[in-house]
């Protein structure tokens, strides 16, 4: 799915009114339709509802919506924010409403604004996506009354006060219960810094016309299962182990062996043909034990990586897991001397990265990187908001020509190509010790079998966040731990890849 600016979306609704063609008003008319849909199946509307519009076409939706639930019998209450100048389709929405019995209120002073129970409805209509600048005066005070009320608040399209394409930090924004947003999921909710204001998002289909998504680039996408499907390769009935995969993983240390047991499990059960664990000496036993499908080669060092001394060649490589603090910046080193062609950095990897930034120039294009946010920022430095992290990314995947994994809630894949991609899969409950060293099992077994870095990336997230929304359902998101991610990686395979 593509993720449209602002300015897009506003040049969708512009092509569907010219190619449909459909008129500027008739097309508000069906989006409103869409969230009365919504409003019927979803929310108790015996209660009062107290609308709220702006004056722009955001406001005509509200009218519209105010509209259709007076002639079905409902109490609704509406109140208009004055200003200068109002919409053409706001004002026709507003004559349409004329020949109803509900009074229509205009906010004009402070002492206007009502008084919001809790148990009241409130439909937010005051400002769409096409706000660029923060809310202040009337319309400020406004949204922190309607905030303060603690009632069931149903956003159309944005938050009142939430730009789509930038940070509202520090800004006045509605807290929405609910957001009916028109046709395409919006960047703005798919950042962490703006869950407090979008509640839960609902993507409502309004119509647009598919010409113009069909043609249209997009800086940003959400992956989807459709294309996770169209990049897998079944294997063939005369497949060897040879086939899926040599792959190395240098991993562990004393009291951290359990990263490199997860990494380990979680790479075989993505299907690598063959797996070496580099370790130190502490964990020969713990991992032939946990893993007896891996092969292990001890490092000369007891506790900790002193050195890596590869004894074969392989086609893909990961480093990181439960390496510690005290590993041997030596041993990334190393390993980046070798010119690997399929790399994963992760964990303590990255951290030996942070600390020696020479290295920073010798990792080869195409390489993984999988941070989360922390880990980030030793890396690159630290941002203002999560926009300005996004951003720095995409730069940096570019200038670098390497994947960036920032890991979260919708982990962001930045490309080399200077696209981002958005991950849908996934929960609250894979915030957990050991779920990232899950994933960069998951990407090392993907690398051995696929050699375009970015299908795994895209694949190796997806699977990962799948299996965690298994393991989820199974155990709760508050009783699940790290390895059920692994235990339920066959299930997500089965969900994606069946026919």
């Amino acid at each position: 799915m593509k993720i449209f600016s602002a300015s897009q979306i506003k040049a969708w609704d512009e092509y569907t009114m010219l190619h449909e063609p459909v008129s500027s008003i008739d097309l508000m008319e069906r989006s409103s339709s869409g969230c009365i849909e919504w409003l019927k199946k979803n929310i108790n509307l015996s209660r009062k509802i107290m609308v709220f519009s702006g004056p722009g076409n955001n406001g005509g939706d509200g009218l519209a919506i105010a509209r259709m639930l007076i002639t079905q019998g409902l109490p609704v209450e509406i109140y208009i924010l004055q200003n200068d100048s109002f919409s053409n389709d706001f004002t026709t929405n507003l004559q349409r409403l004329r020949s109803l019995p509900s009074p229509v209120n205009y906010l004009i002073r402070e002492e206007d604004i009502p008084v919001i129970d809790r148990n009241v409805i409130v439909i937010d209509a005051l400002f769409g996506y096409g706000l660029n600048r923060p809310l202040s005066g009337l319309a400020g005070l406004l949204v922190s009354h309607i905030n303060e009320a603690g009632a069931v608040v149903v956003s159309i399209d944005m938050p009142s006060g939430l730009f789509a394409d930038k940070s509202s930090r520090n800004n006045m924004v509605i807290k929405a219960t609910h957001t009916l947003t028109f046709q395409c999921i919006k960047l703005a909710f798919l950042l962490p810094e703006n869950e407090v204001f979008t509640g839960h998002v609902e993507i409502t289909d309004i119509g647009l016309h598919n010409g113009y998504y069909r043609q249209s680039e997009a800086e940003f996408e959400m992956i989807s299962q459709h294309f996770i499907r169209s990049i897998y390769q079944p294997r063939k009935k005369f497949s060897h182990k040879g086939s899926f995969g040599n792959t190395a993983l240098i991993a562990g240390s004393y009291g951290m062996m359990g990263a490199a047991v997860l990494s380990a499990k979680a790479c075989m059960r993505s299907g690598a043909g063959k797996l070496t664990c580099y370790i130190p000496e502490t964990g020969y036993e713990i991992l032939q034990t946990a893993v007896p499908e891996a092969m292990c080669v001890t490092d000369s060092g007891n506790r900790f990586h002193s050195k890596l001394v590869l004894n074969a060649l392989y086609d893909a490589h990961a480093i990181g897991p439960g390496l510690g603090s005290t590993c041997e910046p030596s041993v990334l080193a190393t390993l980046l001397e070798t010119k690997p062609a399929r790399l994963v950095i992760d964990a303590d990897g990255l951290n030996l990265l942070a600390g020696n930034r020479d290295l920073y120039a010798r990792i080869p294009p195409n390489t993984i990187i999988t941070p989360h946010p922390k880990e980030f920022e030793r890396l690159f430095g630290a941002t203002p908001d999560h926009f300005a992290r996004l951003r720095l990314a995409m730069d940096k995947a570019v200038e670098m020509q390497v994947y960036i994994i920032l890991k979260g809630r919708y982990s962001f894949i930045a490309t080399p190509g200077g696209k981002g991609y958005f991950n849908p899969t996934g929960n609250a409950g894979m915030a957990t010790a050991g779920s990232g060293d899950v994933l960069t099992g998951i990407l090392l077994g993907l690398s051995g079998q696929y050699s375009d870095a970015g299908h795994v990336a895209f694949m190796g997230v997806y699977l990962h966040g799948l299996a965690g929304d298994l393991a989820a359902a199974a155990k709760t998101e508050e009783a699940m731990v790290a390895g059920d991610i692994i235990d339920y990686l066959p299930e997500a395979f089965k969900i994606v890849f069946s026919s």
